[in-house]
C-alpha cells in the first residue's frame, strides 16, 4: 500500500505551515466540535473525539483552543449544526477527486466547490461518479525513530492489514471496523500513536504525463483543500518522473 496517496505526499513536501495555520485549526476545531456533540466531551469514552484531539495537537494547535472547541460542544446552546458530507468529481486529466466536508451551509460549500472545478477545467459530479474507487481504511501514523520491525510484528498481531515506511514515518493500515481496537491496542502497549484517522484509498490511479494538466490538478486540489468546510480531499492521480521534474517535486 505504500505510495497510496500521491496528493498526500506533495501536500507534505508544499506545506505552507504559516498560511495555512489558520485554515488547518478551524478545521480541527470543526471536527472536535462534531465529535465532541455526537460523543460527549469526555476523551476516555469518545474514541472519535480522543483521535481528533491528537490530531489537532500533532497540528499544532493550542490546548486553548481544543477546550474551547470541546466546550462550545457540550456547554453552548447555539452550537451550529454541521453536516458531513461528501462530493465527487473529476479534474483534468481525467483524474478522479473525492472530497469529505463539514458544512453548516450545504449550498454555500456546493457552490463553492462547483466554482473551483470549473475554473480548473474539472467538473463536480454526481454522488457515487467515482467514489466506489476510494476504499475506506484506518491509517494509524508513527515516528519513524521507532523500530519498524516491532510495530510491524504488533500491527499484524492486533489483525491490521499491512504496515509500512513512508514521508519519513511508520504508518499502520486497517479495516475501518478494526481501526478503534488496534489503536487502543497499540496503546495499551504503551505505543502512542503520532496521528490516528481513518482515510481513503484509491482502488487505481491515472497516469499524467503533460505537465499543464498536472499544475491545473494541483491548483484545484491546493484550492479544495484551502476551503474551510472541506476535511479531506483525495485523488487517484499519478505524476510520471519528468512532470514531477518539471514541477521540482
Amino acid at each position: 500500500m505504500s505510495g497510496h496517496s500521491k496528493w498526500s505526499t506533495i501536500k507534505h513536501k508544499k506545506a505552507k505551515v504559516d498560511a495555512q495555520r489558520g485554515v488547518a485549526f478551524a478545521k480541527y476545531s470543526r471536527e472536535i466540535i462534531v465529535a465532541a456533540k455526537l460523543g460527549g466531551g469526555d476523551l476516555s469514552s469518545n474514541f472519535r473525539l480522543r483521535t481528533a484531539v491528537e490530531k489537532a495537537k500533532a497540528g499544532g494547535v493550542p490546548n486553548d483552543n481544543i477546550k474551547r472547541a470541546i466546550e462550545k460542544a457540550t456547554k453552548s446552546n447555539d452550537t451550529e449544526n454541521f453536516f458531513e458530507l461528501t462530493y465527487e468529481g473529476y479534474g483534468p486529466n481525467g483524474v478522479a477527486i473525492f472530497i469529505e466536508a463539514l458544512t453548516d451551509n450545504k449550498n454555500r460549500t456546493a457552490g463553492d466547490l462547483r466554482s473551483y472545478f470549473t475554473k480548473y477545467q474539472g467538473n463536480l459530479g454526481e454522488n457515487g461518479c467515482v467514489g466506489w474507487m476510494f476504499k475506506q481504511y484506518g491509517m494509524i501514523t508513527f515516528d519513524n525513530g521507532l523500530n519498524f520491525d516491532k510495530i510491524f510484528e504488533h500491527a499484524i498481531e492486533l489483525g491490521a492489514n499491512d504496515a509500512y515506511q513512508e514521508d519519513d514515518e511508520i504508518k499502520v493500515l486497517t479495516d475501518p471496523e478494526d481501526f478503534q481496537t488496534i489503536t487502543e491496542g497499540f496503546e495499551k502497549l504503551n505505543i502512542k500513536p503520532k496521528e490516528a484517522s481513518l482515510t481513503r484509498i484509491s482502488e487505481n490511479t491515472i497516469e499524467v504525463n503533460n505537465v499543464e494538466n498536472a499544475k491545473l490538478i494541483l491548483k484545484l486540489m491546493e484550492k479544495i483543500e484551502e476551503n474551510d468546510d472541506v476535511q479531506n480531499v483525495y485523488s487517484n492521480f499519478e505524476f510520471t518522473d519528468d512532470v514531477e521534474k518539471a514541477l521540482e517535486l
